[in-house]
């Protein structure tokens, strides 16, 4: 009776004892899958595309890492499951810093396109202009920048009595014009200061915008 009594109490020392030695085990697979996503995170331009979640992840790897080396299996167990759960954010945020920058690159060679076809633009307007100031020169007095007026000739008055022609000269006005749609605006127009900067193309006058192949918008 005394040996049953000793053998049992022997099996739930034992028992109790590796079930100790099973929880003391230390954390090694989840190490390995919190070092495989960090691995992944960095692959995934981590450091350079969520620094601040990047950060996080591997102090709290570091955390795990003391607490396994004073053998707190544990608390390093959740550590090291913390940590992957963390660096798998940082590599989404990766992603999604990526697509941010690639966006802002493209915006930045919009910006690029419409500042060189600006100073395009106001090139051949001073060109124009100083090729329209020498004409002008050799015009009467009474002719204005704004307007011609076609006088009947004593001939032709039966024919031109009833009004006077008027033929409106080129003026210089901000055309303001859409890359994208090839529609150009007129001060006043409903989407003249709507068009976006990376859409954006000023003339200084609608004949730069016609030349340009751009069309007039309905309004």
């Amino acid at each position: 009776m005394m040996d049953l009594k000793h053998s049992v109490s022997f099996m739930i020392i034992f028992a109790i004892t590796m079930v100790f030695i099973g929880c003391a085990k230390p954390p090694e697979a989840e190490k390995s899958a919190a070092i495989a996503a960090m691995d992944a995170a960095v692959s995934s331009g981590a450091d350079e595309y969520a620094v601040a979640d990047m950060g996080a992840a591997k102090a709290i790897l570091e955390t795990a890492e003391n607490q396994m080396k004073e053998k707190k299996y544990k608390e390093a167990k959740q550590g090291y499951l913390a940590a992957k759960a963390a660096f798998d954010k940082a590599a989404v945020a990766a992603e999604e810093g990526k697509k941010l920058a690639a966006a802002e690159q493209k915006k930045s060679g919009y910006v690029a396109v419409w500042t060189a076809q600006e100073k395009l633009a106001k090139g051949q307007a001073v060109a124009k202009d100083s090729t329209g100031a020498k004409a002008s020169a050799v015009e009467p007095e009474s002719i204005t920048k704004k307007e011609k007026i076609v006088k009947p000739t004593p001939k032709a008055k039966t024919e031109t009595t009833t009004a006077a022609v008027k033929v409106p000269a080129t003026q210089n006005v901000k055309v303001i014009g859409n890359r994208d749609s090839k529609r150009y605006h007129l001060p006043g127009m409903k989407y003249y200061n709507a068009v976006k900067a990376y859409h954006r193309v000023e003339f200084n006058s609608e004949a730069d915008a016609i030349k340009a192949g751009y069309h007039k918008a309905p309004r």
